[in-house]
């Protein structure tokens, strides 16, 4: 697998409100009060944590939706943080629909900034699928890279859920 510095990977130290199995991996579940806060690609043998909850629980119904229907449309209340960079990076890739790819030069003049800075704000989006990052390709076409990796696992995640969004 390729070197990833990414916090979206499993972190034993993070407490999950709950942990939903997906084709491509476990998805770790944060929230706190009203705000989800994270969603985290965990590995595949990772044991399942029914919603702790309520919130965590329309999280996890909204993320099911969203397999069963890859053009559902989330309604959480966000809780991000972030540059005001990342943050406008962020609200420029909620509008690809889905179905529908952007590239990271396409998003950076869009927002007058550069291609690099629009794949670090990707790689420190903590809401994956709710913010698609993975709506956000190379200019030439290729995936480019995604959670801070240019190979291996990721990669495989990222192309599962283009696909998934291209049927």
């Amino acid at each position: 697998m390729g070197k990833s510095t990414n916090n979206h990977i499993s972190d034993p130290i993070k407490v999950y409100q709950a942990k939903l199995i997906t084709p491509f991996a476990v998805l770790g579940i944060r929230t706190e009060e009203d705000w989800l806060t994270d969603i985290d690609y965990l590995p595949v043998d990772t044991k399942p944590l029914l919603p702790q909850t309520l919130l965590a629980k329309e999280v996890s119904r909204q993320l099911l939706a969203y397999l069963a229907k890859p053009n559902f449309m989330f309604d959480l209340c966000l809780h991000i943080g972030g540059t005001t960079h990342q943050q406008r990076v962020w609200q420029a890739i909620q509008a690809i629909p889905s179905g529908e790819t952007s590239s990271y030069a396409e998003i950076a003049a869009q927002l007058h900034s550069a291609p690099r800075a629009v794949g670090r704000a990707c790689g420190a989006n903590r809401i994956p699928i709710v913010i698609p990052c993975h709506r956000v390709i190379s200019k030439n076409g290729g995936l480019g890279g995604f959670m801070n990796a240019s190979d291996g696992d990721p990669l495989e995640i990222k192309r599962w859920l283009l696909r998934h969004e291209s049927t």
